[in-house]
Order: structure tokens, then sequence, then C-alpha cells
């Protein structure tokens, strides 16, 4: 029997192993989508408690930050809501975590939780309900005292070299030019263009967004659609000046419906005089939009990120009390391999396709996108369309395993950018580490059964490529 996630934890070959520790390991980070708040990295926060950093709480606004999945994990322990989104005290609420934890066999958040006090916190036991006291005192004085385990402490000593955040158009970029200003800061900081409130026309809120967007760009009013696309291309230029190399697309699914600049205008005027549009016509303007900033990205040299087939808010009680991005989201089933393509080779016809990362939150998409990638290849970079790395609900053993065993089948897993956090947490980056072990046993298993030689130069840049060199080059750093 294994220890229990020793030093060779997933790791279950001598190639693997040999893999891991040297190659994998001491790779730097490029975690070039996540949720992180600049303002935090550069006043370096230095959090009370495990609870916070762990379970979060209520912004000053009424929202709700923290951990979605952790949340998720205590809902289906019968936890109450007010020990999780709700005001009882901290130290209560870890406790409801701890018991909650040990059910979570199987579940990619055992293994994260115990990673990140094994690595930042230096305890080598497990998490339960009975070891909650012991763990709460350790993990809560070392936050309060140890000079690693503030924001940009956890950052660096988890070898980080780079992090993009994700920004609204309309953002000023304050906290990102006064990181930039610090020479202190060792690693990089970018902001990600998200214009996602831009694009969705047939949601609630869209004529009011449009003002502040027209507000940021010196306008009253964005009066024609030709506006929008200059106040978007004129956002995209100010984020490409503070360090942009990604935008980021969340789509409940790829829409594709060709329309004339007129046709959309008419469809622009309409929504913004309060009135609804159908399903086809929030297409066709999703679809101009979607071409329009594709072909500023490809022009200013900044990775397009799609990320689809996410159901949003289903419990609509929970919703209407605590908003969004409160852990009830879904996988969704929609099918869009062929507006994909469509969307691609719209903006292929004019040598104005930018490099584009595709992530579905459904696993059976896995196979279509592999197929996609092969048609748009070029040679501006090795792997320009990429299979984005297992996402959200996926982003588990068996959902990495078999997103990188399709990507490999279908196409180069040698020219992958690799992990992500996609987190709103500063102890995530362990997250690169599960990858990198999954990576390694993988492709050692592959060596093993004489798949793939034992040829010593081609593994080494295989594995330090997928770790961080191929990001490295993709979004160049």
């Amino acid at each position: 029997m294994k220890a229990f996630m020793d030093k060779e934890f997933m790791l279950q070959s001598p190639t693997a192993q040999h893999l891991y520790h040297d190659y994998a390991a001491d790779m730097p980070i490029c975690d070039y989508h996540c949720h992180i708040p600049p303002r935090e990295i550069y006043e370096n926060r230095r959090f009370e408690n495990i609870a916070q950093v762990w379970l979060g709480g209520r912004n000053p606004d009424g929202s709700y930050f923290g951990d979605h999945y952790k949340w998720r994990v205590m809902r289906s322990n019968g936890v109450p809501e007010e020990y999780i989104t709700g005001d009882k005290p901290d130290r209560e609420r870890f406790q409801k975590f701890a018991e909650a934890l040990p059910m979570a066999i199987g579940n990619p958040m055992y293994h994260w939780t115990n990673l990140e006090l094994h690595v930042f916190f230096g305890y080598d036991g497990v998490l339960n309900g009975d070891t909650a006291e012991e763990v709460w005192n350790l993990c809560n004085d070392k936050l309060q005292h140890d000079p690693k385990l503030t924001v940009r402490g956890l950052i660096e000593q988890s070898n980080v070299a780079f992090i993009g955040t994700t920004d609204d158009p309309i953002d000023d970029l304050y906290w990102h030019k006064k990181i930039k200003e610090d020479p202190t800061i060792k690693f990089t900081v970018a902001p990600s263009f998200r214009p996602d409130k831009a694009i969705n026309i047939n949601k609630p809120g869209f004529a009011e967004y449009m003002g502040k967007l027209a507000a940021v760009v010196g306008k009253e009013k964005l009066a024609c659609i030709d506006c929008v696309t200059d106040a978007l291309t004129k956002r995209i230029e100010f984020f490409a000046e503070m360090g942009c190399r990604a935008s980021d697309h969340g789509l409940d699914y790829v829409p594709y419906r060709e329309a004339t600049k007129e046709e959309v205008n008419a469809i622009y005027q309409k929504v913004m005089k309060g009135e609804s549009c159908t399903i086809e016509e929030a297409e066709k303007y999703q679809t101009y939009i979607l071409i329009h900033l594709g072909k500023q990205y490809h022009r200013l040299g900044i990775a397009m990120q799609i990320h689809y087939n996410c159901l949003r808010n289903v419990n609509r009680s929970q919703y209407a009390k605590l908003g969004p991005d409160t852990g009830y989201d879904m996988i969704n089933t929609a099918t869009c391999g062929g507006e994909i393509a469509s969307l691609l080779s719209a903006l292929n016809d004019t040598d104005e396709c930018p490099k584009t990362i595709i992530y579905s939150l459904n696993p059976a998409d896995d196979a279509q996108i592999g197929t996609i990638l092969g048609c748009f290849q070029n040679s501006e970079v090795p792997g320009k369309i990429q299979h984005g790395s297992a996402w959200w609900f996926n982003d588990h053993k068996i959902g990495m395993e078999e997103q990188m065993t399709r990507l490999a089948s279908l196409g180069l897993l040698g020219n992958f950018v690799g992990m992500l956090t996609d987190s709103r947490s500063f102890l995530s980056y362990t997250r690169h580490d599960y990858f990198r072990r999954i990576l390694c046993n993988i492709i050692g298993q592959w060596v093993e059964d004489g798949e793939y030689p034992n040829d010593e130069k081609a593994l080494e840049k295989i594995v330090k490529g997928i770790c961080f060199d191929n990001a490295k080059r993709y979004f160049n750093l």
C-alpha cells in the first residue's frame, strides 16, 4: 500500500517519477488565466485565517467571493447555507468544511486541499473534523506571521512567472498600473480582456453597460455599431499597452450567423431603445462583434480564449438570493463545433485569425475540438489553435487524462500550453503540481509500455514545454 500523497503521488512508474522530479517539478508557472484580484497583489494582502482564504465571504457590494468547489462539497454534505455564504463565525464555517471533506473521496478537492496544507503550511496530516482545530491554529499562526504567506509571498514561493487576470473592458486597470510601477514585484501581472457584457446583447443590463463603455472612451453614447467597434478597439489597445496577452470569452455557446453591417446596426439600435431581440438577431450581432474582436487580437498579438458550454445559475431560488458565481452552474450540451470552425474560417479568410484557445465544459466536445485544431494551424506559432486544458468541472484526474489523451490522439500534445488555475485563490498554484504529476504519469506510462522511445532529449523538451516553455512562447512572455 502506498503512503497517502507522498513524494511519488500519482507517479506510478520509474519513468514518470524521473520526468516529474527532473524536468517538471521546478519549472516556473505561467498562470495565463485566473480570477485573482490585482489589488490584493499590489497591497500584498495578509489573510486573517484559513477560512478567509478557502471559503471567502461577502464583498462590500454584497456579492460573494470564495471557492465554489468547496461550497459545493459543503452543500453536498448537507451543510446549511448559513455556514457557506452566511454570517456564521469563520471557525464554525471551517469546521463544517473539515467535516465534509472526508466524504470527498475521489474528488480533486480532497487532493487540492491537502496539497495546499502540505506545501504552504507544512502540515503532513489530513484534514477532517477531528484535526480541524490543530489545522486551524497552525494555518492561522502562519498566515498572520510567516512572511512567505502574504499574497506576494505565496506567488513567489510557488515560482509563478506570469499571472493573467480577468478584466472588464471598462476597467481603468488602476491596480495593474500600480503593479507595473512597483519594482519590488518580480513576477509579471497582466490584464486579460473579457468583453462578455458588450457581446451579450440579449441579456439584462446590456444597454446600461454600453453607456458605461461609452463614458470610458469619452462619449455620451455609442450611437451606432461603428461606435461600438471603435470603442472596443480603443479599449483593446489600452489593454495591450498595459501588457495584455490574452482575451477571454465566456459564451453560453459559440454563435455564427452572418449579417451585413446595416442589419447588425439595426439590431443594436433596436435593443438600445429598450426592445428585445430574437435569438437569431442576437447571434448576428454577436458574430459581427466576435469577428471584429478577433481581428484586433490578431493585429495586437493577443490570444483569444473561448470558454463555452456552461449552463449558469440553474438554481433559480438560490440565484435570486445570492446572485451569480455562487456555485450553481453545470455542464451544458450545446453543439457548436461547426460555428466555431466558421468563426475561425471567417477570420482566416483575411489572414486575421488570432492565436486561439478553445475550452468546452462538456468533455463530450473534446474529440470535436481536437479535429477543429488541425484545420486552422499555420506557421505563426506551433500550436496556434489550442485545445484548452481541462476546465472547471473537468480539472480532475480523469478529466485531465482524457483531455491530454484526446489532444495527443488528434493533435500535438508536445505543443500544448498546459495548465491554468482559473481560480480566485492564491493557494491554488498547487493545482499546477497536480497537473504536472498527471502529465508525467501519462507520458511515463507510454514510455514504459514501449509506445514512445526513451529519448531523453525529446522527453525533456516535451515535459518542460507543456509545463512552461510553450506558454512562454505562445504568450510572448
